[in-house]
């Protein structure tokens, strides 16, 4: 499985001011769904942020994401190893495939790739 990038994802509602707060560091927006806000580094699209007000399709809102090139391996490994799955591998209508899952430290990991 290979990674293809981690995305911090910040809990905000002030998501206009965090853009703006981001965009001085050089971030540009590349997505708004109204609750989920992605801003990319134009010269390393991998650097990336989210701003989250809740996730609207998940119970919880995660702390992070991690793009994988196998969300269904990740899945597996995850459900195999005991992991407490937060959230069940779906399709999303944004064109990802996603779960969640928790870590040793608490902390909720979106693992997703794209359809």
């Amino acid at each position: 499985m290979t990674i293809r990038r981690v995305m911090p994802i910040v809990k905000s509602d002030a998501v206009q001011e965090s853009r703006e707060f981001y965009g001085l560091l050089g971030f540009e927006e590349a997505m708004d769904l109204g609750w989920i806000m992605t801003l990319v580094s134009p010269s390393a699209p991998a650097a990336q942020v989210s701003i989250v007000t809740r996730d609207e399709t998940a119970p919880v809102t995660p702390d992070m994401s991690v793009e994988v090139d196998d969300v269904e391996a990740a899945y597996a490994a995850m459900r195999n190893s005991g992991a407490e799955i937060v959230h069940p591998l779906q399709d999303e209508e944004w064109g990802v495939r996603r779960f969640f899952v928790r870590d040793p430290s608490g902390r909720v990991v979106n693992v997703l790739s794209h359809l």
